[in-house]
């Protein structure tokens, strides 16, 4: 009985242990075979990331989709594209304001008519210029009569007649004689006029510089008494100005005597060259821009003031990476490349660009050439 009963027993164990045997084996081929569907999944994906790393497994298509390329260094000459107007030279340009008022009895040059510097403008038959005339006058009068009697004095004075004190009366009276005919003849030469024969009411304006007459705004036989308002416009536009407002960034980039290409818009497919003549010393606050200007010869007459255009200012030339701006990939605030550090494994790169040439564009910080980049469709490797 006791043999049976540990035949049995024995039986139990044999059939415990295969059973434990064939569970074991059972798991074992269920872990390789989950390794195995993980390799092949691992296989199956289009990229795989390591860290900053980016690896593309052999089976990836976008292997096929993406291209590398190398950085190459060319040379950047990077110009400034901006806005312009033309503008005419403050210089050459004379609002005629009169400084008398009056009645206009004649008007010597018309809208578009050329002046030369002396050329009588217009006449004015003017109250002023008279009451002008009139006090120089009196005081010329009054010195004449203070010299005579100060010499009488002096006369009696040595002869012992006359008092000491109407001496120096007649020496005040003089002194203030010479003082308000002074004041008149100079009230008389800011007028352009001067005591003489002839001297009389009408006031005659001369131009002060050689151009033509672009704007007229009083008539003949008018009556004008605002003293601070043009009558004409006198202006020589033989040379204007182009001006542009320069970004604070662009500064750096704009110097004296720059060649610059101008395309004025009413002349399409016109160009001309100039040169930077003057850089604005102050700062637009609320434009944060500098005013630059670039004389242009206009003997022609076929650049108008109020014409607009575009400038572009040349660029100092020097070498610089480069790379298609196909390879530039936006992340949030950055731009990035990615460079490939093995084959197939890339790693992405903040830069920071530059000026465009076509359809390159300058790298300022972050790249050198010679180093390999993804030069299209980085966009699929961007997370």
């Amino acid at each position: 009985m006791k043999k049976n009963t540990l035949y049995r027993h024995g039986i139990a164990l044999m059939l415990a242990g295969t059973a434990a045997a064939g569970l074991l084996s059972g798991c074992e081929k269920k872990n390789e075979k989950t390794a195995a569907d993980a390799g092949q999944e691992a296989s199956a994906a289009p990229l795989l990331r390591d860290g900053a790393s980016i690896r593309l497994p052999s089976a990836s298509p976008l292997r096929k989709a993406i291209s590398v390329a190398i950085v190459t260094e060319q040379t950047i000459e990077r110009s400034i594209s901006v806005p312009g107007a033309i503008e005419a030279d403050a210089a050459r340009l004379i609002k005629v304001v009169p400084p008398v008022s009056g009645r206009i009895v004649q008007l010597n040059k018309r809208l578009g008519d050329s002046v030369k510097a002396g050329d009588a403008l217009f006449s004015l038959d003017s109250a002023d210029l008279a009451s002008a005339y009139s006090d120089a006058g009196k005081a010329s009068a009054t010195l004449n009569l203070a010299r005579r009697n100060l010499q009488r004095q002096k006369d009696l004075v040595d002869a012992d007649i006359a008092a000491r004190k109407d001496l120096e009366q007649a020496e005040s009276d003089y002194t203030q004689a010479v003082s308000e005919a002074d004041r008149a003849k100079a009230r008389l030469s800011q007028l352009g006029a001067s005591l003489g024969p002839g001297s009389g009411h009408l006031y005659q304006l001369r131009s002060p510089i050689s151009g033509k007459v672009i704007e007229l705004t009083g008539s003949q036989g008018g009556f004008w008494n605002d003293t601070n308002a043009p009558v004409m416009t006198v202006a020589d536009l033989s040379t204007v100005w182009m001006a542009a407002s320069i970004q604070e960034k662009d500064l750096p980039l704009v110097f004296i005597g720059q060649s610059a290409k101008i395309s004025v818009n009413a002349f399409e497919g016109e160009s001309i060259e100039g040169k930077v003549r003057y850089i604005g010393d102050v700062l637009d606050p609320d434009t944060r821009t500098v005013k630059v200007r670039i004389a242009i010869d206009n003997q022609s007459g076929r650049f108008k003031p109020g014409m607009f255009a575009k400038v572009v200012f040349s660029g100092q030339p020097h070498p610089a990476p480069a790379v298609p701006a196909a390879a530039l990939v936006q992340n949030g605030f950055n731009t990035r490349v990615f460079v490939e550090k093995s084959p197939w494994v890339f790693e992405p790169r903040i830069v920071k660009t530059g000026a465009q040439m076509g359809n390159n564009i300058e790298i300022l910080s972050g790249l050198k050439a010679g180093e390999k980049i993804v030069a299209k469709d980085g966009v699929l490797l961007n997370d």
